[in-house]
């Protein structure tokens, strides 16, 4: 008797992905250049797809909201810098730091925004990079024919906000 067993089938990672360059515009890239410990910011990254076929699973790979310069042979692999707070809806995948925002028509604009909160003080990059599925030999580019990626610089103080509690009704007011 002989006994087959397989997994797979069609829902492969880069089902839907054939070996093509996609174009895509970076419509916004935005992440508040200086932050506080402990304040929450958002993370905003709009991608529209300029080219003439649909992205078959827009990928969104954003590094840096952790320092994992540690190798797999090292007992601490980092710390974090930002907690991610909330992810874009819909975009969780098994990869800790890649999201996915399913099929992207032409024309279309996927907008991804990330909820996140400072903890470690200092200056940190984050770089981003997007791709049409999570694996596969597909490629995205930018209009101009550059890899699809950018990086931001933000600044994370330590120095709390200035702000003043009412000690009538609790209410605490910030003062910039």
């Amino acid at each position: 008797m002989l006994a087959l067993a397989g997994c797979g089938g069609d829902d492969r990672r880069d089902a839907g992905a054939t070996n093509r360059t996609y174009t895509v515009d970076v419509e916004r890239a935005s992440f508040a250049p200086r932050q506080r410990l402990a304040q929450r910011s958002t993370l905003v990254i709009s991608i529209r797809n300029a080219g003439e076929a649909a992205i078959p699973n827009l990928a969104v790979t954003v590094r840096g909201f952790a320092d994992r310069s540690g190798g797999p042979r090292e007992a601490d692999l980092g710390r974090d810098r930002w907690i991610v707070d909330r992810a874009p809806a819909g975009t969780t995948t098994a990869f800790e730091d890649t999201w996915t925002a399913g099929r992207l028509a032409p024309g279309r604009t996927a907008e991804l925004r990330w909820a996140a909160t400072p903890v470690a003080a200092g200056t940190h990059r984050l770089t981003y990079e997007i791709a049409p599925a999570v694996a596969g030999g597909a490629q995205v580019e930018l209009e101009s024919g550059a890899r699809a990626r950018g990086a931001l610089t933000v600044r994370v103080t330590d120095t709390p906000a200035r702000t003043r509690v009412d000690p009538r009704t609790g209410a605490v007011r910030r003062r910039e």
